[in-house]
């Protein structure tokens, strides 16, 4: 499994404006491209890979099990759904969004047994040569060693939330100890980290964007990158990344205050308000 270390997001990229946010990605580098059921534009994404003028082949395309699917029924169904919306005769990865529902997402009921059943299969879409890779998304430790526990096939992937200001570091090592790769999805905290006055300043000092600054940040900790955007200018300066920040100044970035309040983002579409 090779996925490419920059990817691009796709969350609230509306389904008729996927195809060209897609298109232009690809012709400007990007071979890896993250979408989901939640995000009700598979269908868009996919008419992007399929007219964008590369070899499926050469493309990575992920996309996720809603978190609401707790079954193995559903979940088998929901990836055949996801294939037969996309056209697309595999998927290079498919995760498990959530180990919870989002409008449960961190309560106390955990769904470890559900969240086995959803894994199975996971594994038989796998073994059947629908799924190239499979993984989960926003599992904690404890959710992995659930599914580490009974697994046959490991997960190969955590998706979770990472950026400046929430770098959640005992999950990532735990990851890295189990050999499951981290996938910083929102690596420039959906936006809030735009008007923090201490990244423009550490910015400022390499010559770079904030938006470079925060992706080059994660890259550097070894996670792989999901900037969303669907405007070429900024998937342009995302992806220029020629540049190393210094270990000093990423202890600095580890240590700022938390950015946690994402304002709208922080509820459509998967939150469910919470």
């Amino acid at each position: 499994m090779k996925i490419p270390k920059l990817g691009l997001g796709t969350w609230f990229i509306p389904d008729d404006q996927a195809a060209e946010a897609v298109r232009q990605a690809v012709e400007l580098g990007y071979r890896h491209m993250d979408t989901a059921q939640a995000y009700e534009n598979e269908a868009g994404v996919a008419a992007g890979v399929k007219s964008c003028g590369i070899e499926r082949e050469k493309l990575f395309v992920t996309s996720k099990v809603a978190a609401e699917h707790k079954t193995y029924e559903t979940a088998a169904s929901s990836i055949d759904e996801t294939l037969s919306r996309m056209g697309l005769d595999y998927l290079d990865m498919m995760i498990i969004h959530s180990p919870q529902p989002w409008n449960e997402f961190r309560d106390e009921k955990r769904y470890y047994e559900e969240n086995k059943a959803v894994w199975r299969a996971l594994e038989d879409g796998y073994r059947a040569g629908k799924l190239k890779a499979i993984g989960v998304s926003n599992f904690l430790v404890d959710d992995l060693e659930s599914l580490l526990a009974d697994c046959t096939v490991k997960p190969m992937v955590n998706q979770i939330l990472a950026h400046i200001g929430n770098t959640p570091e005992e999950l990532m090592a735990f990851c890295e100890k189990n050999d499951i790769l981290v996938e910083a999805y929102a690596p420039i905290a959906h936006g809030v980290a735009l008007w923090n006055r201490e990244l423009v300043a550490i910015a400022e000092k390499y010559g770079i964007t904030v938006p470079q600054l925060c992706i080059k940040y994660v890259l550097q900790l070894g996670t792989f990158a999901l900037p969303k955007t669907a405007t070429p200018a900024h998937m342009v300066d995302n992806a220029k990344l020629d540049f190393t920040v210094t270990d000093e100044d990423i202890g600095i970035l580890k240590r700022l205050s938390d950015m946690k309040d994402y304002g709208e983002f922080s509820f459509f579409p998967v939150f469910s308000g919470k």
